[in-house]
């Protein structure tokens, strides 16, 4: 597991902070900690074949490493952030396993369906899907939300799950994993993120009637449910003022680094969760998600 000492994580340390969309890593203070120095593998994963969704940083990032560093080939699904990308994919190299590179708008079919046919091509199968990507508007008042940037959020959040969904199916094989990160935005709604939180409260939807379909399979679907995570979509979609300290609110009152989020999905991936299926995990800091 991930050895992340939260005494060094507190979110006093974040200052005021914007940043053009869709954000980089290198742009941010503090750096996050995606377990670079600190996941420690075990063969968990040994063999195993996965496409994430925004992998090139954040959660995505800290996911691949430990997929790595258990023994899964990745292939890293992200937009357009080339540098972040690269460097998620010389960790995975460095962990001795297959890295390929997959830029592209996932909230456009052809490319999103696409996804999973370059994986097969490039590893050879695919044995964990994991959606991660996401979108998202801050506003201060509904009237504020246009039908352009909700068509967005909705098309990159959760049509995406469906179009990955629909093209992974025939490839996975019983035993395999389907990941999909919700939010606390789903059980507990800011409205200034009404639009994003509409489209994670859907994904716990989806995880649940697509574990039942997914079963007759052999295939497990599950969710994780992130609470505030330091990443580069934070000061690249909300306001400087609203990034100093973020993660506060929490009960643990600071914003989890991506690598605290690794293990859950190690283990909805491994076959310690082989009879876990339709279930939603909370990595809060505290906060409830029922």
């Amino acid at each position: 597991m991930s050895l992340v000492d939260p005494r060094t994580k507190h979110t006093a340390d974040i200052p005021a902070l914007q940043v053009e969309h869709p954000g980089r890593t290198a742009e941010l203070t503090p750096q996050p900690d995606h377990g670079e120095d600190s996941y420690r593998g075990s063969g968990r994963l040994a063999g195993r074949r996965a496409l994430i969704t925004g992998a090139d940083s954040g959660i995505g990032r800290a996911v691949a490493i430990a997929y790595a560093r258990e023994g899964a080939d990745v292939a890293i699904s992200y937009l357009s952030e080339h540098d972040d990308a690269e460097e998620t994919a010389r960790l995975v190299r460095d962990a001795g396993r297959t890295a390929v590179l997959l830029p592209g708008d996932i909230s456009e079919e052809t490319v999103a369906k696409g996804l999973v046919a370059q994986t097969v091509e490039g590893l050879g199968g695919i044995d964990l899907l994991v959606h991660n990507a996401a979108f998202q508007n801050v506003v201060s008042d509904v009237l504020e939300f246009s039908t352009a940037e909700i068509d967005r959020t909705f098309r990159t959040n959760v049509y995406a799950f469906f179009w990955l969904l629909q093209a992974a199916k025939p490839e996975l094989e019983p035993g395999s994993s389907v990941i999909v990160t919700s939010s606390v935005q789903a059980f507990t709604p800011s409205p200034a993120l009404a639009a994003y939180a509409a489209t994670k409260a859907a994904l716990v939807n989806l995880t649940t009637s697509m574990a039942d379909e997914f079963a007759q399979v052999g295939v497990r679907v599950n969710c994780v449910a992130p609470g505030p995570v330091w990443t580069p979509l934070i000061p690249a979609t909300m306001p400087e003022d609203q990034v100093e300290g973020f993660g506060k609110a929490a009960p643990l009152q600071r914003a989890a680094q991506p690598a605290e989020l690794a293990g859950a999905y190690v283990y909805l991936a491994s076959e310690d969760a082989s009879f876990t299926s339709g279930e939603v995990i909370g990595v809060t800091g505290g906060s409830p998600i029922n």
